[in-house]
């Protein structure tokens, strides 16, 4: 169960950072399918099985100690990581970018070998890669902080956190909620919280059975359309990047708006533009090597 519960933690930090996917880190460590199925496994058979056996029938059919582990690590993760990422994002957004980078692409490198390429998969690799280029493409709107949209907002995000490629961190910020969610974090809003649990918790048991099926019936074909989710992701967290319009909230803080991919002809360009360019290269390479890590652990684990 450690390496579930660390599995948990690498889920919720990825899970804060805009542009990378909880779901990445639950299939590339091995553990996706098996998370899918005891999600589904929350349904009112097993709430039967309670009612006529008793608890341990129904905490076995639905995985619960695996559950438990995992949902221990992603929370403790959140909590721990929001207010620390959102100061690395702040004071070191170009090493923690590059992180994300290198890990998405070794990862759309891991997604794409398990898929049968054929004509059909290939055009659902093209689908979603326009799809999350066409995500990559909108400006955050701003939404009312009311209990509706807190709930809506969370049901939205989770549905984007289990797959791989498609951030609910980034979805949140699209709704213009994602730096209410971290600061309710901070300040332990737990009414704020609650909510938008509620809300995670209806999303999850609901898409979890449609993503579960397409999974089941359509395995290449859903793997492809994912690996180009993550492929097009990866516009949204290149390290290097240019603030074309932003605004400052009622708190006083800045959030960016509208930003600009930079591609500096030379390393030169790069390190003049900012002082951890070699940092964040190195961290893209580790990143790669992490991932790499994972599979292997994965595959053992799988034997």
């Amino acid at each position: 169960m450690l390496r579930t519960f660390l599995i948990g933690l690498a889920m919720g930090a990825a899970d804060v950072v805009p542009g990378v996917s909880g779901g990445t880190i639950a299939f590339i460590s091995g553990i996706y399918q098996r998370l899918l199925d005891a999600i589904r496994a929350i349904n009112p058979a097993s709430v039967q099985l309670l009612l006529r056996v008793g608890f341990s029938a129904f905490w076995r059919r639905i995985d619960g100690n695996f559950l438990l582990a995992l949902l221990a690590g992603i929370i403790t993760s959140v909590f721990l990581f929001a207010r620390v990422i959102t100061l690395a994002l702040t004071n070191y957004p170009t090493c923690v970018w590059a992180f994300f980078f290198g890990l998405i692409v070794a990862s759309t490198w891991y997604l794409g070998r398990q898929v049968g390429w054929r004509l059909v998969t290939g055009g659902l690799f093209i689908v979603g890669l326009a799809i999350a280029l066409g995500i990559a493409e909108l400006r955050p709107s701003e939404l009312d902080v009311q209990p509706l949209i807190i709930f809506g907002s969370g049901a939205l995000a989770i549905c984007a956190m289990i797959l791989p490629g498609i951030s609910g961190s980034f979805i949140l910020l699209l709704l213009g909620m994602y730096s209410n969610v971290l600061q309710a974090l901070h300040d332990l809003d737990f009414g704020f919280v609650a909510i938008f649990a509620a809300g995670c918790a209806v999303g999850l048991l609901s898409f979890s059975h449609v993503l579960g099926f397409l999974l089941h019936r359509f395995h290449s074909q859903t793997l492809a359309l994912l690996t180009g989710f993550l492929a097009g992701s990866l516009v949204m967290v290149w390290p290097w990047q240019h603030v074309l319009s932003s605004y400052v909230k009622d708190d006083g803080r800045e959030v960016a708006l509208q930003t600009q991919n930079v591609l500096p002809a030379t390393y030169a360009e790069l390190t003049q533009q900012d002082p951890y360019t070699l940092a964040a290269i190195v961290l893209a390479a580790f990143a790669v090597l992490l991932v790499l890590g994972l599979e292997r652990l994965g595959a053992q684990a799988s034997r």
